[in-house]
């Protein structure tokens, strides 16, 4: 690298910056603009250089990257715009994966909509993950491979070239990939692509995967500036008993699979069962089912996979808000089966933003059902995908367990109780019924490279044996606020599990609040809600900001955290679809006197 003031600035960076750029999963919310998500912070890192007023105190103010780390983060932002300036780039042209496969796969994903062709470039040998069968009859996708002597001279081709690069120096490409073994890749897009592709990739890394970590951005940006060879962490000593743990937590005696996320758990799981619908049940409809007002990035996804695969499509699944979920999932399966088509359920459990939960007795009752097509043969049997992140320690996968009936896969995301808001890490396990689907769910991780990093795993040994007993402390804190709440201020509405429930063992950390309103209209009373909703968490904030937050997330360790509207992650949710009513996540760590007396003084003032 040439530009010895950039290393300069960038090492001073790093020998200032604050902790949380290395430990937390989820910022700020009040200093975090959706729309311009990483322009900001590069706009006011380059601010500080050009001042040259570097220090811990004035990184920690600059405005939030992205709200959730597996978005972007700090380190990530440092790390490409490095990248961008030594490659005459603007910021948001280079973007940077945990996956070496994931930004490939954007490319194609994109050009499949624009029935675009793609050629990609490589010399010596593909990534170990690249599934080239799968990736044409899966996932849709159409590209020309191209081996290569060398770079210097690009083939000519009437569509994109993507360019897998080890370290060489490539001087013309549409999307240049560096792949950095242990750590992740790096994409440039050439400043003559079109400007639609950037906000593509960046969806795909939202959606279907994880930007590089905080830890690996660390090791890359040091090899940088070292001018030398990064050094991954590579020990997964502990991985033996992070499965150990899940199976002990979830009681099934089936194998778990670990994700760099949540959301890339998810992934892997749809893209398995299109896998498995495509072979076992070639030509015919595959239907998603799912609530349109779960977590944001839930439903999204399911809307993209059917976007890219032949003969998918979503069905709403109104689950919440004087819904039943058993009765709506009755009459949708009674019509796909009248179809012959096959179907897939995704469900959150208790749901989101209204903490319900279904009973359950009827619930494998309807999934479990014997239905008939319109020609009378036997209809296809669902399978129900359960997003448990809320309640990990309910036993929905054991022998004994009440949707044993049922094909049932769990999964979890592990930034939430399974690392205490340590890392992103998610995992997911199937039931007896459901066990042949894992495989195909284990297969679909390793394509897209979207597996759980060394230090993932090694941060999950440390906090899953803890899991349990945090849950529990946690809910207690939440059960005690929740009834002062409710003694203070009788008049609002909160949604929360009952007690009956929670001697069932559902004992979620997260209520939502539907404040006391006024106002002659509808849309009065509305706007007076928001305003009040934005009162609260600003008292609660300013008043204990040691412990209060703007989040949406929740089973971190320490702290409360406040978010609103409930249904808001990551602001692909439709707007009509959003519950704006405060949604409170409370840990087993915190001063709940402390609350209690400025929810009353909130109380006192309105």
């Amino acid at each position: 690298m040439k530009n010895k003031q950039l290393l300069i600035d960038v090492k001073n960076v790093l020998n200032a910056m604050p902790e949380d750029w290395l430990t937390k999963t989820t910022h700020r919310l009040d200093i975090y603009n959706e729309s311009l998500a990483k322009v900001e912070f590069t706009e006011a890192l380059e601010a500080l250089f050009t001042a040259g007023s570097i220090s811990k105190e004035g990184l920690s103010q600059l405005p939030t990257a992205y709200d959730y780390i597996r978005l972007g983060h700090p380190l990530s932002c440092l790390l490409e715009w490095l990248v961008a300036k030594e490659n005459n780039l603007q910021a948001q042209n280079v973007i940077s994966f945990s996956s070496i496969a994931m930004p490939i796969y954007a490319v194609l994903r994109h050009n499949l909509l624009k029935n675009k062709k793609t050629q990609i470039v490589y010399k010596n040998e593909l990534p170990s993950c690249f599934d080239v069968e799968g990736l044409r009859t899966v996932y849709g996708y159409n590209f020309e491979l191209v081996k290569v002597e060398s770079f210097d001279s690009l083939p000519f081709f009437d569509g994109s070239t993507v360019v897998l690069n080890t370290g060489e120096k490539v001087l013309s490409a549409d999307f240049l990939v560096n792949i950095i073994e242990g750590l992740g890749s790096i994409i440039l897009v050439g400043s003559h692509v079109d400007k639609s592709y950037i906000s593509e990739i960046q969806h795909v890394r939202r959606r279907e995967s994880i930007a590089m970590t905080p830890a690996n951005c660390l090791i890359a940006l040091n090899a940088i500036i070292s001018e030398g060879h990064s050094e991954p962490i590579t020990s997964q000593k502990n991985k033996t008993l992070v499965l150990e743990s899940i199976k002990k937590i979830t009681k099934a005696d089936t194998q778990a699979v670990l994700g760099s996320s949540g959301l890339s758990i998810q992934y892997a799981i749809l893209m398995g069962l299109m896998d498995d619908a495509i072979q076992k049940f070639p030509g015919k409809k595959i239907k998603i089912i799912v609530p349109p007002n779960c977590y944001g990035g839930t439903n999204d996804q399911a809307r993209r996979v059917t976007a890219c695969v032949e003969n998918a499509e979503v069905v709403d699944l109104h689950v919440d808000d004087g819904n039943d979920m058993v009765s709506s999932l009755e009459k949708i399966l009674s019509k796909v089966a009248e179809q012959n088509a096959v179907p897939y359920i995704i469900a959150e459990i208790p749901t989101n933003p209204r903490v319900e939960v279904p009973d359950l007795v009827k619930l494998a009752a309807v999934l479990s059902k014997s239905r008939k097509t319109k020609e009378g043969d036997t209809a296809i049997n669902p399978v129900f995908i359960l997003d448990q992140t809320f309640c990990p320690n309910v036993d929905f996968l054991s022998d004994s367990a009440v949707l044993s009936s049922v094909q049932t896969i769990s999964y979890v995301s592990g930034s939430k109780f399974p690392s205490g808001g340590q890392c992103t890490a998610g995992y997911c396990v199937a039931n007896k019924k459901a066990e042949r689907l894992i495989e195909k769910i284990d297969k679909h991780i390793k394509i897209c490279d979207n597996e759980a990093t060394s230090l993932q795993i090694d941060i999950l040994s440390e906090q899953l044996p803890s899991m349990l007993q945090r849950i529990d402390e946690a809910y207690k804190n939440t059960r005690s606020f929740v009834n002062y709440i409710i003694e203070i201020l009788p008049n609002s509405k909160i949604n929360f599990v009952s007690e009956e429930l929670a001697s069932q063992g559902f004992t979620p950390s997260v209520f939502s609040l539907d404040l006391p309103t006024e106002g002659n209209t509808a849309q009065e009373k509305e706007d007076y809600k928001r305003e009040l909703n934005h009162k609260l968490i600003k008292l609660m904030i300013n008043n204990i900001p040691n412990e209060s937050q703007h989040c949406v997330s929740y089973g971190q360790l320490k702290g409360c955290y406040w978010t609103v509207p409930a249904t808001s992650t990551q602001g692909t949710t439709k707007e009509g679809d959003k519950d704006y009513i405060v949604r409170v996540a409370v840990s087993p760590d915190l001063d709940l006197e402390k609350h209690k007396k400025v929810f009353l003084e909130f109380v006192s003032s309105i």
